[in-house]
């Protein structure tokens, strides 16, 4: 049986047009105008903004904290001291990886996201029990979220033997992203790291996304490594720089020769916007060429108490942290959080034009540089055609 959805009363974006209607058809937009059915559901979106649904496509749904109460966060300052007491504070609480991924899910949804790549940790300690644990939240939830799963080392790779064959069978058993961390400072070997990882990839025809917090020259080494490896292998378009602090600093000189290469081996960025570190220069790099992307990183977990979730509000932080004030540079903010993230995940049909997957979100704004700045919580949320958030509230009983 068909089943079909009439928006009615809405501005799709960028709004620059008259409220019309959207009518889709199993799952798709089947057209945009004055459609009319009188068999299909109907919503009035109130003058709503439309949007295609929002992408974060970098955070760590394994080890959320989110919903079992305050935790008072006592992390050191190094990265090192953030892995081990991250390891110690999974015995103590007994984080449950399939319950709190379903968590941040569920708020992530409520929040307009459709699309999530979730790095999943693997590591001698809890062995494949987080990509298990998220394979199985996202099979139950698979009809209201899209989740990509990247086996990640986050307690280092060659420094913890054992590793590099957990990865091997994490890939085999589904996860669909190659995961990588600091070649030099944590693992102190990048070319046995980048060896392990770039040969998986190759392995399982997979793409790679790979922290890179390194700050200034050592931060330059690994990315250059990272980026003769890509091209040496013809990985081009299939590797992903999450953080490139390094892009950051301050000789802005090397600083854009690095981007170029990047584009020139079409490797992408995510930035999540940081507070406190150097950050990619975000305008610069997508002028360059280079597919930039958003990501939420940890939410409320024991590296970070910060996070709900909200890519507008993501989106607000990219703004700020690259100081963008103008209506343009705010939508190109929001950009990362929506085509930047869909087009990194490889995701088909992702738009609002005829033909588009309809995974949709109606915030009640008039422009995407309000939406930004307001960040209105009334918001609803489509998902493959049906309606799984009406004004900010679950309506689907998955999630």
């Amino acid at each position: 049986m068909t089943q079909t959805l009439l928006i009615r009363n809405i501005r799709p974006a960028p709004a620059r047009g008259q409220i019309t209607n959207v009518l889709i058809r199993d799952g798709y937009i089947a057209s945009i105008g004055a459609s009319a059915d009188n068999e299909a559901e109907q919503i009035d979106g109130k003058g709503a903004l439309l949007l295609p649904g929002l992408v974060d496509s970098h955070t760590h749904l394994d080890k959320t904290l989110w919903g079992m109460g305050w935790h008072k966060h006592s992390a050191g300052p190094s990265l090192t001291d953030r892995i081990e007491n991250e390891r110690r504070i999974r015995r103590e609480v007994g984080i449950d990886p399939d319950r709190q991924s379903g968590r941040q899910v569920a708020q992530a949804l409520k929040m307009g996201t459709t699309h999530i790549r979730s790095h999943v940790d693997v590591d001698t300690e809890v062995g494949l029990a987080g990509i298990e644990g998220v394979m199985a939240m996202r099979e139950r939830l698979k009809a209201v979220i899209d989740v990509e799963i990247v086996a990640f080392p986050q307690s280092g790779l060659m420094i913890r033997p054992g590793t590099a064959d957990l990865l091997d069978r994490a890939l085999a058993c589904g996860a669909e992203v190659v995961g990588g961390l600091d070649p030099c400072a944590v693992d102190r070997d990048p070319k046995g790291h980048l060896d392990t990882i770039f040969g998986l990839a190759q392995k399982y025809s997979r793409p790679l996304d790979i922290h890179l917090h390194e700050p200034g020259e050592m931060g330059v080494f690994s990315m250059e490594l990272i980026i003769e490896r890509t091209r040496a292998l013809g990985l081009q378009g299939k590797v992903t720089i999450s953080h490139g602090f390094c892009l950051g600093m301050p000789d802005v000189t090397r600083g854009r020769q690095l981007i170029a290469d990047l584009a020139k081996e079409r490797i992408a960025v995510m930035t999540t916007g940081p507070a406190g570190w150097p950050a990619p220069p975000v305008k610069h790099c997508v002028e360059a060429g280079v597919v930039v992307c958003g990501g939420s990183d940890g939410i409320r977990d024991s590296w970070n108490p910060y996070g709900n979730g909200d890519m507008l509000e993501r989106a607000m932080l990219i703004g700020l942290r690259n100081n963008f004030r103008r209506d343009e540079e705010i939508e190109l903010a929001l950009d990362l959080c929506s085509y930047g993230g869909a087009k990194i995940m490889g995701l088909d049909k992702y738009g609002l034009a005829v033909g588009c997957a309809a995974d949709l979100v109606l915030v009640p704004a008039e422009t995407l540089a309000e939406a930004v700045v307001s960040r209105p919580a009334n918001r609803s949320v489509i998902k493959r055609g049906r309606v799984v958030v009406r004004n900010g509230a679950l309506t689907a009983p998955e999630a």
